[in-house]
């Protein structure tokens, strides 16, 4: 089982010097990635549990984020370069990119100079985006009605411009001649490029299979849950006929993580389970069952609030010195 860890970029306070902590540990332990998280906006009606939708569209979370609309936290794009020049071995990324707020071909052309800031270690994670007013803010509201659409055409486009010398495309979302953007990413034919969907597996599947992905990223997913998305993924990618097995496939979601002293209430709550958080022990046997069930990369998530990053940074350490070697037992 790989780990990753989830860059608490997204918080009423946290610092450059903190992440900076988190990074250069995630690298000594030898962990596989580090990913920023794309939040750019937090409107004032959050505060209120007012806002259009719940928390990513998730059935019985609350109708506001759990940053305040006047926390200072840092946007995720800016960081990933920043992490290339930080880091020598670890893989870099964003979980996820919300391409309707990006100009696809500026997107590609910009990830390509990443990777080669990385020297090949950047992960590419794309998705729709859930939030109006979000789209507001990235003068993109007209594209929330065809945000997936947006997507499809993001991964065309960024995979034409990486894989040929010149590349042209008439789209929606994008309408340009035969033109070359540059440098090529390092990694060939492109960098991985995960999905992420958290409600509809035939999409995500379709997207896998059609675009040859390497991935899939969901959000607080028990065991259960990962068994239920590889199964339904396995399904559609042999309705789609294509060679490709669901075993061929990095499976990760993002999921809170604290290590207690004493044992937490596990009680289903839904998404707002206690899925890693909890004593060591009940963590051990949480692994466990995670990696029966196929879940390849769990994504270490420190919780918002109330969670110093001395304590993450203990938990990090405990993690892969004292439990994971009980998980590789297995």
């Amino acid at each position: 089982m790989k780990l990753a860890l989830y860059l608490p970029n997204f918080r009423d306070k946290v610092t450059v010097r903190e992440l900076e902590d988190l990074t250069a540990l995630a690298e000594d332990l030898d962990f596989d990635s580090v990913w920023t998280l794309d939040r750019i906006i937090v409107p004032e009606t959050s505060d209120t549990q007012e806002m259009q939708y719940a928390f990513g569209m998730i059935e019985g979370f609350p109708k506001g984020l759990p940053v305040s609309s006047r926390g200072e936290f840092l946007q995720g794009m800016p960081l990933i370069p920043w992490l290339a020049a930080k880091t020598s071995k670890v893989r870099i990324g964003m979980s996820i990119i919300d391409t309707p707020y990006r100009s696809p071909g500026v997107l590609a052309a910009e990830l390509a100079t990443i990777d080669h800031l990385a020297n090949g270690r950047l992960n590419v994670a794309v998705g729709s985006g859930w939030m109006p007013e979000e789209f507001a803010a990235a003068s993109a509201s007209h594209i929330f009605p065809k945000r997936h659409k947006h997507v499809r055409e993001t991964l065309e486009i960024m995979q034409g411009i990486w894989t040929n010398d010149l590349f042209e495309y008439h789209g929606e979302f994008a309408d340009f001649q035969r033109s070359g953007f540059g440098a090529k990413p390092v990694q060939k034919p492109h960098p991985p490029i995960f999905f992420s969907g958290l409600k509809d597996a035939k999409r995500s599947a379709s997207r896998i299979a059609k675009y040859n992905l390497s991935g899939w990223i969901g959000i607080q997913d028990s065991p259960d849950d990962i068994k239920k998305w590889r199964t339904e993924i396995q399904r559609e990618l042999e309705a789609l006929d294509t060679p490709r097995s669901v075993d061929d496939l990095e499976i990760s979601s993002m999921i809170w993580f604290v290590i207690t002293d004493e044992d937490m209430d596990q009680s289903f709550l839904g998404k707002g389970t206690n899925l890693l958080v909890g004593s060591e022990r009940q963590l051990t046997d949480q692994l466990k069952r995670y990696k029966e069930a196929g879940l390849t990369m769990p994504f270490l998530w420190p919780p918002f609030q109330d969670v110093p990053v001395a304590k993450t940074l203990d938990d990090m350490k405990r993690l892969k010195e004292e439990i994971l070697p009980k998980i590789e037992a297995m």
